[in-house]
């Protein structure tokens, strides 16, 4: 495989296209968003729940300090720092990306709060961001965090069915992620729909579905309702050893009358009523779920997984678009890697030209909404990749000519 950065390219930084600086650098410092942002209930479900979240971790580590107990404090705020990193802001990149208002103000006032929190426990990084982060947005702020209020614990902001329906809504993303490993499915693929089971489905708004969408990089979530039978087959028997201790000599005759079960309606009925019934010499007998052994295996096509009665099922068929979608999520990876090794900034917008054969080529005609979006070009268009040296701009290079064999690609990055 050769793939290597050729030279450096030209960049005209003279004019910038429409739409280019919808996110300047003091916003990306601050935080502070260009327009003011709606209330809370009026924004974006993952805004609301980071706002309750927000309020909840105010009150559990205002309660663990008043009784001195730093560990658990600890325990809660770094907990809390993985969920606002790993979910929020990975999930809101793109509304950073072109400064939305809602996305920004939440963060701000979240990392308000959490650095006051913060700060008995890390007092020089919090004293950092303060200076930072809060201060230049705020000029009302106190000159040190140190010298701030502690904030006030507001259970009313707090939405406990939202927390659960976000909590839920993570781990269907979870156990679609197992499933994808399980068929060594890469995540970069796109894949044509995801079923998950209908108590979850009932569970989760129409914004969380296209939150659990996009993470399992699926067209569309559906409910699974009645399609469980056609995705899996099912098999059951007794648990000899659990069956022994209720019934005795009679266990090879239940066990024999759970083989002849309708193992589908016997797995579903353990799962939403926690009870199976089976008819026994013509005598129903209840069953436990230790005393019944269900297995499942996913049909051909399908990839699923079940953990405590929540399903989640990966349509496998790869179309030939399904196929240049995913060869179009290659590029954006290698186009990230040079925007990276270039030294671009996080928020640099460019200018991205390409030359491909067949499949390749191809995706990108179809794809190039996506691959822009994804790179932050501006301009992106089939062409010769420019390869004009000029010299670096404060040490970084204007933009770089990339090839690859394994994809058939050229291209340039130019920074905007």
């Amino acid at each position: 495989m050769d793939r290597s950065v050729v030279r450096p390219v030209a960049s005209d930084t003279s004019t910038v296209p429409p739409g280019a600086a919808c996110w300047s650098r003091a916003q990306v410092a601050t935080g502070s968003p260009a327009t003011p942002a709606p209330a809370v209930d009026d924004r974006p479900v993952l805004d609301r729940w980071l706002h309750s979240e927000t309020a909840r971790l105010v009150r559990q580590v205002t309660e663990a300090m008043e009784r001195f107990d730093t560990q658990r404090a600890g325990a809660l705020l770094s907990d809390f720092v993985g969920d606002l990193s790993n979910w929020y802001v990975r999930r809101s990149r793109r509304r950073f990306w072109d400064g939305d208002p809602s996305a920004l103000t939440t963060l701000h006032q979240t990392l308000d709060t959490l650095t006051r929190l913060m700060a008995p426990v890390v007092p020089f990084i919090t004293e950092r961001v303060w200076q930072d982060v809060v201060r230049p947005v705020d000029a009302t702020a106190p000159e040190s965090v140190h010298l701030a209020a502690w904030p006030a614990a507001d259970p009313g902001a707090e939405d406990a069915e939202l927390s659960a329906a976000v909590s839920l809504a993570r781990r269907l993303v979870e156990l679609g992620r197992a499933a994808r490993a399980e068929a060594k499915v890469r995540t970069r693929q796109p894949l044509s729909r995801a079923l998950v089971g209908s108590s979850a489905w009932a569970a989760l708004t129409d914004e969380l579905r296209r939150e659990v969408a996009e993470e399992l990089n699926v067209g569309t979530v559906e409910p699974l309702s009645g399609a469980g039978a056609d995705l899996v087959d099912f098999s059951a028997k007794g648990s000899f050893r659990a069956l022994g201790k209720r019934f005795g000599k009679q266990t090879p005759r239940v066990a024999a009358a759970i083989a002849r079960a309708d193992a589908a309606a016997l797995s579903e009925s353990l799962a939403l009523d926690g009870r199976a019934v089976v008819n026994v010499d013509g005598e129903d007998v209840e069953l436990h779920p230790d005393e019944v052994v269900v297995a499942e295996r996913p049909r051909e096509g399908w990839s699923v997984v079940n953990e405590q009665g929540e399903t989640v099922a990966l349509d496998l068929e790869l179309t030939p678009v399904l196929l240049r979608a995913g060869l179009a999520r290659e590029v954006v990876r290698l186009v990230q890697e040079a925007r990276k090794s270039t030294g671009f900034d996080v928020s640099d917008r460019i200018v991205l030209v390409w030359q491909a054969d067949g499949e390749t080529a191809e995706a990108l005609r179809e794809n190039g909404a996506l691959v822009a979006g994804e790179v932050l070009a501006t301009e992106i268009h089939e062409g010769q990749p420019v390869a004009d040296p000029v010299p670096p701009v404060d040490g970084t290079p204007a933009g770089a000519v990339v090839r690859d064999e394994d994809l058939g690609l050229v291209f340039s990055v130019t920074r905007v």
